[in-house]
């Protein structure tokens, strides 16, 4: 035979109702663990002691994120059930909703900054430290991307300056050689023009003469570079 439906009273005797919620608490978070997995759903669960205690459980230990969720999710419903003309009543829901989710940005941030900390339990603040960890751990991967591209770039400038400097060298090294160039044709052209004046000279003969006053002036190797021409010719 089937088991038959139970009717659901109040216990009475204060001890019985104590265990019989130990067990249905613990069988409640259980289920809600089990079709978190299974299904792959979000659930988040809350529950109050008849003391005052808090028990809960959140998919992935974000009770914040369900709610925000769960509260996005009536608001939308309640978009979608509301009338055109909108009534003061409508204004004051939303106005509410607004506030408390803007407080608890506001006492998330706090927590961010290391204050209001005393309200936070353990898992709280366990939570709360894993979150700065990855906030962390992006920030100095975001530092070291910035820096290794500042470096790369002081490299490339770096090449740049000394490829510019390997050129203006080159250009300076080829002025000097062109200036030495010019220079040793202007002093041929100077021997060249010298060498018919001494000649005339000494068809007339006044090469002794010309060579005394010549000596005072000409340096010898132009005197010896002359009489070797006077001799080939």
């Amino acid at each position: 035979m089937g088991r038959g439906r139970v009717e659901l009273n109040r216990i009475e005797k204060k001890i019985n109702r104590h265990v019989t919620f130990s067990k249905r608490r613990s069988g409640l978070l259980k289920k809600a663990h089990e079709i978190s997995v299974l299904c792959d759903a979000d659930v988040g669960l809350i529950v109050f002691s008849p003391k005052g205690k808090l028990y809960e459980y959140a998919t992935g230990a974000c009770m914040g994120r369900i709610l925000e969720r769960y509260e996005r999710h009536s608001y939308e419903e309640s978009q979608l059930t509301a009338t055109n003309i909108e009534s003061p009543v409508s204004w004051t829901v939303e106005y509410a909703k607004l506030k408390a989710r803007l407080e608890n940005l506001q006492t998330s941030q706090r927590h961010y900054m290391g204050e209001d900390l005393n309200t936070l339990c353990l898992k709280e603040l366990q939570n709360l430290e894993h979150q700065l960890a990855a906030s962390l751990k992006r920030i100095r991967t975001r530092e070291n991307q910035l820096m290794n591209k500042s470096i790369a770039e002081l490299k490339k400038k770096d090449k740049a300056l000394q490829d510019e400097n390997t050129l203006l060298l080159k250009k300076i090294k080829e002025e000097k050689e062109l200036s030495q160039k010019l220079q040793q044709e202007q002093n041929h052209d100077i021997i060249s023009s010298s060498v018919p004046q001494l000649l005339s000279s000494g068809e007339h003969g006044e090469v002794e003469g010309q060579s005394q006053s010549s000596n005072a002036v000409i340096p010898p190797w132009m005197i010896n570079h002359l009489h070797e021409s006077n001799r080939r010719g």
